[in-house]
């Protein structure tokens, strides 16, 4: 009889265990919106891991669980990948997400590539940060334009949403969740104070981009895109694109060209020389060093670059 206690121990235990599993699970269909679930994902004796999708999902995560311990963030992409407009998962990616329990995702169509693959990870939450922003319809039949963090406004709004959910998500955890991520979004706001004291007074405010990714930006900070070099990464424009780029670019008097720093400037250089205009660099902040203070870096010195370009 003793023998059997033991036993009937580990039964209940087993059995109320099954139940708390079964109960962090979320189906495919809810899982963007992890709102919607009912229990945390974390047990404040086990380090709980956090995947994010590329580089600026990870710098504003890495803010949100800055100091928190037996949190640990992992980026799923290399820093140096950029854009994931053509990425394809690896088996490094797919053993880095198997053992995270939350996934942080840009959404708006950005990672539509991990859709197959987290469909079959019911149980993985992931936080849509860009989820009730605003959408800007991208050109011809690329639906809407995902590059919705280079709108600092936007990344606020991103930040609260991942510092929310991350709250809801890891309970023991929420207050400081939700102090480092009023800290950043004051950190934010300064940057977005400045850049507005500095840009919305430049005379000129028509700018050409290398690729779609900056509208956003340019909706912030009240800027006019007056022609996309390349509409995708890689996509050189033709002769008759580049002819009238550089008839455009002529007839409106511009003098500056923006390419970026994870591309080649063939097509911006070309541009450059048939019109007189000087080719500068804008960061969309897909890349970079993998510090807190990384996107507040690399917007100041966009702005930087605008002040001297657009002046």
């Amino acid at each position: 009889m003793f023998l059997k206690k033991p036993k009937f121990i580990w039964f209940v235990l087993l059995s109320l265990l099954t139940l708390v599993l079964n109960g962090c699970g979320a189906d495919s269909e809810s899982k963007a919106t992890v709102s919607q679930t009912t229990s945390s994902v974390t047990n404040p004796e086990k380090p709980l891991t956090i995947a994010t999708s590329f580089y600026p999902m990870y710098i504003f995560t890495s803010n949100i669980t800055k100091d928190i311990p037996n949190v640990k963030i992992i980026n799923l992409t290399k820093p140096t990948t950029g854009c994931l407009h053509d990425y394809a998962t690896t088996p490094e990616d797919m053993k880095n997400l198997d053992g995270a329990k939350i996934f942080v995702i840009n959404g708006a169509g950005m990672e539509s590539f991990m859709d197959k693959v987290t469909k079959q990870m019911p149980n993985l939450k992931i936080i849509e940060s860009s989820q009730g922003i605003p959408l800007i319809k991208g050109e011809g039949d690329q639906g809407d334009n995902p590059h919705v963090w280079l709108s600092i406004t936007n990344a606020i709004t991103q930040v609260k949403t991942i510092g929310e959910q991350l709250a809801y998500l890891d309970p023991s955890n929420a207050q400081k969740y939700q102090e480092n991520t009023q800290a950043y979004i004051k950190k934010l706001e300064a940057l977005k104070a400045k850049m507005h004291q500095t840009l919305d007074g430049l005379p000129q405010r028509n700018i050409v981009t290398f690729h779609e990714a900056f509208p956003y930006f340019a909706k912030e900070f009240n800027l006019t895109i007056a022609g996309v070099i390349e509409r995708e990464p890689g996509s050189a424009p033709d002769s008759k694109e580049l002819s009238e780029t550089i008839e455009k670019v002529k007839n409106l008097k511009i003098k500056a060209l923006f390419a970026e720093p994870q591309y080649p400037t063939k097509a911006a250089d070309t541009i450059g020389k048939e019109t007189g205009a000087k080719v500068y660099t804008l960061d969309p902040v897909v890349t970079g060093p993998m510090e807190a203070e990384a996107y507040i870096n690399l917007m100041e010195s966009n702005l930087i670059t605008l002040q001297e370009a657009l002046k």
